[in-house]
């Protein structure tokens, strides 16, 4: 059974302000427990999960049975954020960012400009884990990346790539001032044109794109040509970076 006060402490945790105080987020469903329980970067702090599911799963919750709370399927719906219904429920450590990274033998890192669909931001975390970036900064506008729904539409991502988040791109230009700053935008150069490429890759948002200030600081435009006979204003800022991401690769395997 879940007591009032871990159900105000878990449903808090559904809103960021709740987040970044306690620096904890919830990861729910059994596919996204499990990787929880698998991996070793983020900590564990309580899990809460259906006797059904303790007994399937004995062997994975076996070294963190002393934070495993016994509930139902009736009190996971209460407090969690799924509309199917749910097994386990876990309340896991936001990671440190630490200092940030050497990006000398990294050939590609993303900034997110202020991107504010949760369903983007976890397919951008999912391309970036497919391909093995493993560093995105997040501008202090973009989606949390910790949230219910980047968690979920990012399938585990969030638990094998590091984010930055409320990081202006000036401070990566300074930190980083022999990194290429590659920008998405809609006049730039034909991505599949492109001699190869190395840098920051920097998504905007989806209905601005890139801010004007940040434009500015770009040394390759990049743009992912429009057919002749289409309607489409642009494309999805997921797609668009699963598109330009694939090719960079492409013409130098990182």
């Amino acid at each position: 059974m879940i007591s009032a006060n871990q159900q105000k402490f878990i449903t808090g945790l559904h809103l960021k302000k709740f987040r970044q105080k306690y620096r904890n987020f919830l990861v729910e469903g059994e596919k996204m427990v499990k990787e929880l329980l698998l991996q070793q970067r983020v900590s564990i702090i309580q899990i809460f999960g259906t006797e059904r599911w303790a007994l399937e799963n004995a062997p994975l919750l076996t070294p963190f049975y002393e934070k495993f709370n016994s509930v139902t399927e009736d009190d996971l719906k209460k407090v969690g954020t799924l509309v199917t219904p749910n097994q386990v429920l876990a309340i896991a450590q936001i990671p440190e960012a630490g200092s940030w990274p050497s990006l000398d033998s990294v050939q590609l890192a993303l900034y997110l400009d202020g991107l504010q669909d949760p369903g983007n931001m976890g397919t951008i975390l999912r391309i970036a884990d497919w391909f093995g970036i493993g560093q995105v900064f997040c501008a202090p506008d973009t989606v949390d990346a910790f949230s219910p729904k980047v968690v979920q539409s990012g399938m585990g991502a969030c638990l094998r790539v590091q984010v930055w988040e409320d990081i202006e791109l000036a401070q990566l230009r300074q930190f980083y001032p022999n990194k290429a700053i590659l920008g998405a935008v809609m006049d730039g150069n034909n991505v599949f044109e492109l001699p190869p490429q190395q840098g920051i890759l920097v998504i905007g948002n989806e209905g601005k794109g890139i801010r004007p200030e940040h434009e500015a600081l770009l040394t390759t435009r990049i743009t992912i040509p429009r057919g002749s006979h289409t309607g489409a204003e642009s494309l999805n800022a997921g797609v668009a970076t699963g598109i330009i991401v694939a090719q960079l690769f492409s013409k130098a395997p990182f």
